[in-house]
């Protein structure tokens, strides 16, 4: 079942940046949601995230890759590894290149920057799609 709120986004913010500011006051009962292109969808608690690591989360069907970094930034991708086609971006590793952060594909060790889904390292996938990954609007509430 997939929780859905009626409120709207108000504010234009890049895909997958964080609508709060990792600074802000956070409870690890506040919760985590992600807006699927219509609503913002609860998805878990700040608690669920563990700093460094990701979470697959199923959002209204699809597959997204929900990371906290170790700042307390929150970023939404898909899950799914445009290089092997495999489920398991959530597994990847976050850090960073330069001062882009990324996550790196657990696979074939692709980097993709967290803020916007490009591929650092390849402009196509293997079968000649783009290789940016979809990222999501994510948020955290009290």
């Amino acid at each position: 079942m997939t929780l859905t709120l009626t409120e709207q986004p108000t504010v234009q913010q890049p895909a997958a940046q964080c609508t709060h500011h990792p600074s802000a006051r956070q409870s690890p009962t506040s919760r985590v949601e992600i807006h699927d292109g219509r609503n913002w969808t609860p998805v878990c608690t700040l608690a669920d995230l563990t700093p460094g690591r990701g979470t697959a989360l199923l959002v209204d069907g699809e597959q997204v890759a929900a990371f906290r970094d170790r700042a307390g930034q929150l970023y939404a991708l898909d899950n799914r590894d445009p290089f092997s086609g495999a489920y398991v971006l959530a597994r990847g590793l976050l850090g960073t290149r330069g001062p882009v952060p990324v996550l790196i594909s657990p696979m074939y060790k692709q980097a993709f920057d967290l803020r916007d889904g490009t591929c650092l390292d390849e402009e196509t996938a293997p079968d000649g799609n783009s290789s940016q990954l979809r990222t999501w609007p994510i948020r955290l509430q009290p």
